[in-house]
């Protein structure tokens, strides 16, 4: 572990020496080969050390199958930034801002220390999580989601014959 620790501290890419955990694992697990490969090479190409760290988030449990995603988007409203999911991955990007609009009232800024930059910030959902509702309230967008578990995989008593 403290191989790792110093990699992802100078943010080299690690090898796949490095990530075999994930092939250890394996032998005791059955269909989730997916998620370790995608576990791979997200190790593997160094891609967690890249990633921005704006706009901040958080990832909140807020009941037993339900979670949230906070997304820090202070400045932004509803009309400028979009919420999309596709193929598993939720991404939250901003629309293309138009320049005129940030001086509708025909005020000059002097200084501007309030940044409008655009993003993308992308977020893996497990196949059994369904989205839910975005709402933006006080430079906040916060995103539900829950796990929807389907009659084949509650719990349930096998009878022997």
């Amino acid at each position: 572990m403290g191989h790792q620790n110093k990699l992802a501290n100078k943010g080299e890419k690690m090898t796949s020496r490095d990530i075999s955990i994930f092939n250890s694992l394996r032998p005791f697990s059955v269909g989730f080969d997916d998620m370790f490969d995608q576990f791979e090479n997200m190790l593997g190409n160094g891609s967690l050390t890249t990633h921005s760290n704006y706009p901040p988030y958080n990832i909140r449990k807020t009941g037993k199958d339900k979670y949230s995603i906070e997304v820090a988007i202070a400045g932004f409203n509803k009309k400028d930034v979009e919420v999309e999911y596709e193929d598993n991955l939720l991404t939250v990007r901003t629309k293309q801002i138009e320049k005129s609009s940030n001086n509708a009232d025909n005020s000059e800024i002097i200084h501007k220390g309030i940044s409008q930059r655009q993003f993308t910030k992308s977020f893996k959902i497990a196949e059994d999580l369904k989205v839910g509702e975005a709402d933006l309230t006080d430079g906040l967008l916060t995103i539900e989601c829950e796990r929807i578990v389907p009659e084949f995989k509650k719990k349930k008593l096998i009878q022997i014959r």
